[in-house]
């Protein structure tokens, strides 16, 4: 067999051993979110924040000594992280990364065969969490504000320079390097549209609660809409809010 042949054919074998790795490797992830309690915890878990053990086993409604497995799988599957703190250990997801696989998943889960009535709570349709940026009705609107009034790239994966000077002389803190995308659409499960995701929609969201015009509720993805929110939306976004 000659040099060639030879070289084509250990190439073929490290393909295939990609490829099975690879297979392997997504079998893996979809066998760890198959359970519903452990998708309970992930869901939980895309509020952004850290949790307790405890916590998401009572979210999950099962015990303590089955969400221990249950954690064990999502850790070992690399989709959550443990931070331990003193004698506290913490549980949170591994990234944006897998807080967009998440809501691409549901996005999936809900699209509909025939058109049924939806379920998700209205609070939670309208605005909630998702990871660290702004998900839901109002976000949507708010992105296709910044779409129209040119904010942002036609894409929607680049602020334009007219985008990153509106959203700094607001008060929203951009990082110049950020490590994931610096602005992305995210597809909203709920509206089937697009939200703003990347470092720009951290930023935005950010800056929402920071001026008080949003605030949360511990535990909970649903985001409330203030009296003086309400007025900055209408001023700088356009948006009569219900």
């Amino acid at each position: 067999m000659g040099n060639t042949d030879s070289m084509s054919l250990l190439k073929t074998e490290v393909d295939d051993n990609l490829a099975d790795s690879l297979e392997k490797s997504m079998s893996l992830v979809a066998s760890a979110i198959s359970a519903p309690s452990r998708v309970s915890i992930l869901c939980a878990l895309m509020d952004g924040r850290a949790w307790t053990a405890t916590e998401l086993s009572a979210v999950a409604e099962i015990a303590a000594s089955t969400a221990s497995g249950h954690l064990t799988r999502l850790l070992n599957s690399g989709l959550i992280i443990c931070l331990t703190q003193g004698r506290h250990r913490y549980y949170s997801l591994a990234g944006q990364h897998i807080a967009g696989l998440l809501e691409n998943l549901m996005g999936v889960s809900m699209h509909p065969r025939i058109s049924p009535t939806p379920r998700t709570p209205v609070n939670m349709r309208y605005a909630r969490t998702c990871y660290d940026h702004l998900a839901g009705e109002l976000a949507v609107k708010i992105y296709d504000f910044m779409l129209r009034e040119k904010w942002l790239e036609a894409d929607g994966n680049a602020l334009t320079p007219e985008g990153k000077s509106q959203l700094q002389n607001l008060g929203a803190v951009l990082d110049p390097h950020p490590r994931r995308k610096a602005c992305c659409p995210c597809l909203d499960w709920s509206e089937r549209r697009f939200h703003l995701g990347g470092d720009a929609g951290s930023a935005l969201m950010t800056l929402l609660l920071h001026k008080g015009w949003i605030t949360r509720t511990p535990g909970y993805r649903e985001v409330n809409m203030t009296g003086s929110g309400a007025i900055a939306m209408k001023k700088l976004f356009s948006l009569n809010l219900p």
